[in-house]
This record gives structure tokens, C-alpha cells and sequence, in this order.
């Protein structure tokens, strides 16, 4: 493997004539289908430079970016920080590739059943996260109407959008 170029929080590497972006200082990456007991799913939107839009997405992380962490520690973490809530169970979904054609990173997915609001969340440091509990059945028409104000909906939300309206049977189907 060739490193081509690194910044602060990412390199590009080749490896078989192949170019693609890795992640430094992180040991995975996590993503959240938090549902509240009154079946609402939690979301957050924030600005993505890179798209330079804001953007309504599960809450996600890195996770270890701040030391050793497991991908529990992470998820409960990243939920508090983001969106302020605690989960009381969480189920390990899948772990998939975030996207393959231009980055090696995974994202593993897990469901926060029942989560409670202790605090603000919004996240920390420079991060400027709006949290938004949307009633599951009201959720597609939701995204519908935030995508038509201008706002990306990243496409990860629709699998937690399945996994709240259909379940989950461990399969992967």
C-alpha cells in the first residue's frame, strides 16, 4: 500500500493501482436507529462541507477517535453527545462498507430500543446538530418534506427507516 496524500483526519492510499480514502485515528465507525418507546425515530441534522448542505441523518461516529473504546461505548457515546439520549437496549445490526468505490471505511450498525431524553445533545465542540424525533409513521412524509427544503437526506436513514417499520430478523434481508 502507497500513501498518496494524509490530512488531519484522512489519507489517500493505492494499493493495486486502486486509490482510496482511509480514516486516521479511528477503529471503526458506528450508526444509530434510535427509536423512542413511543415508536418516534431520533434524527440529527447538521452542515456537511462536503456537500455543503445541511444533511438529516442517523447519529453516527467514530469510534476511538478519543482512545479505546468498544463499538457499545461508541454508540452510547455518540447518541448523548449528538442527540442527548440514552439507550436501555442495543442490538448489533450489520456492519457495511460506508462507500466502496471511494473509502475503506465500515460502518457498523446497531439499534437503540426504547431511548430516553437526559440531555440537549447537539455534540460537542464545533458540531452544530439539530435533533429532530419524528413519529415513525410520519417519518417518510417527514423526509420528503425536509428534502424538499433543500436539506440531503443521507440514504443510511432509510435502512433505519426499515428497520423501524419492518423489524429486524438478523438475516440482513
Amino acid at each position: 500500500m502507497n500513501i498518496l496524500g494524509e490530512g488531519r483526519f484522512v489519507r489517500l492510499v493505492e494499493r493495486d493501482t486502486y486509490e482510496f480514502v482511509e480514516r486516521i485515528g479511528c477503529t471503526g465507525i458506528i450508526s444509530v436507529v434510535a427509536i423512542t418507546p413511543e415508536n418516534a425515530m431520533v434524527f440529527v441534522e447538521q452542515y456537511r462541507h462536503a456537500v455543503e448542505s445541511r444533511t438529516i441523518e442517523l447519529v453516527a461516529g467514530l469510534v476511538g477517535d478519543q482512545g479505546e473504546e468498544s463499538l457499545e461505548t461508541a454508540v452510547r457515546r455518540e447518541l448523548l453527545e449528538e442527540a442527548g439520549y440514552e439507550a436501555q437496549g442495543l442490538e448489533f445490526l450489520m456492519e457495511c462498507p460506508s462507500a466502496g468505490g471511494i473509502t475503506a471505511a465500515r460502518v457498523n450498525y446497531f439499534l437503540a430500543r426504547d431511548v430516553v431524553k437526559v440531555s440537549d445533545g447537539g455534540g460537542v465542540d464545533d458540531e452544530d446538530i439539530t435533533v429532530h424525533v419524528v413519529p415513525t409513521a410520519q417519518v417518510h412524509h417527514w423526509l420528503q418534506e425536509r428534502n424538499q427544503a433543500g436539506v440531503l437526506v443521507d440514504p443510511k436513514v432509510y435502512l433505519g427507516l426499515s428497520v423501524a417499520l419492518h423489524g429486524w430478523n438478523g438475516s440482513g434481508a
